[in-house]
């Protein structure tokens, strides 16, 4: 079987919107079903693009669970490393949808999410350090035994090829920013790409503007620092110098909660496609703001030929 060209590890779970947009969910009446969790919308947006993608985690053994196997396959990611814990419920995540920037989270993983329940012992360590890009979550780093495996995989994989850290800190999952920031520490050494927006860059770094963060994230080792700033755009910085900032592409927004994960998917196969820095990011901006001008996550995930569109550019081949 050839090698993945994506592999992500992390979060997983069971997406209910809202479909009513504007009022609490304590006004709700309906709700849609969707896949969901960073690392696994991260992999559905790059399979989008027609990379190979695979994800490792964990669900409930329940009927949600079968669901997001469902999900997976049905969108080309392969679930070979997707295993039940009979123990812990599938995660539910509901949001409240007060457009265009108030997307309020509620997360459901009690008593404990099962995709942080992997174990070193389960991981195909010649699998992760064979693909194409490896993707970690900061999320991963939150509890044990995910925490002890992530860093596994990180030191098996010893930065070959693309290793990205999506910082993605989530104030919820962790005891304090600065318990997450020791843990960040351990893994930033191991990735040569990190993403994260200024909050999140802080936690890693302790500074939050952006040239800085990208500057102290390059003395932690990381190549490429991608820094996203919301309605300033995004810098991206490389080890050697490069430096680009790039506007937001302006939409309706309709639910920003997945315009990261786009973006993230995006990124991957800019870089996989060898792609000059400027037109990666503009492709990675472009993936992420259509994702906002949709209700859902990984079912909103654009083609290559929806991103060029927006662009107003011929689709290119990778």
């Amino acid at each position: 079987m050839p090698s993945d060209e994506v592999l992500t590890m992390g979060r997983i779970g069971v997406d209910l919107y809202p479909q009513q947009i504007g009022v609490s969910l304590r006004e709700v009446r309906t709700f849609a079903k969707f896949l969901g969790g960073s690392a696994s919308n991260v992999a559905v947006a790059a399979a989008r693009y027609g990379r190979r993608t695979a994800l490792i985690t964990r669900t409930g053994d329940d009927p949600f669970g079968e669901f997001l196997h469902d999900a997976l396959r049905g969108f080309g990611v392969d679930d070979r490393y997707v295993t039940p814990v009979a123990a812990l419920p599938t995660p539910v995540t509901f949001c409240e949808i007060f457009p265009p920037d108030d997307f309020p989270l509620y997360f459901y993983r009690f008593p404990k999410a099962p995709d942080l329940e992997i174990h070193e012992s389960e991981l195909d360590l010649a699998a992760i350090r064979a693909a194409g890009i490896f993707w970690i979550t900061g999320t991963g780093l939150s509890q044990e035994p995910s925490r002890s495996a992530t860093l596994a995989a990180l030191r098996a994989r010893d930065r070959a090829a693309t290793t990205v850290f999506d910082l993605d800190y989530r104030p919820m999952f962790w005891e304090s920013r600065e318990v997450a920031r020791r843990w960040y520490a351990e893994a930033l050494p191991y990735a040569t790409v990190a993403v994260g927006n200024l909050d999140e860059a802080a936690t890693a770094v302790g500074v939050r503007t952006p040239a800085e963060a990208a500057d102290a994230l390059h003395a932690a080792g990381v190549e490429l620092a991608v820094i996203k700033q919301g309605p300033k755009g995004v810098l991206a910085s490389r080890r050697n110098g490069e430096r680009v900032e790039v506007p937001p592409v302006p939409v309706d927004v309709v639910n920003g909660l997945g315009a990261g994960d786009a973006f993230g998917g995006a990124l991957c196969h800019g870089l996989l496609a060898g792609w000059e820095l400027g037109a990666t990011m503009r492709f990675a901006n472009a993936a992420g703001a259509i994702v906002a001008s949709r209700l859902s996550c990984a079912d909103a995930m654009p083609t290559e030929t929806e991103v060029r569109t927006l662009l107003g550019e011929e689709v290119r081949s990778a």
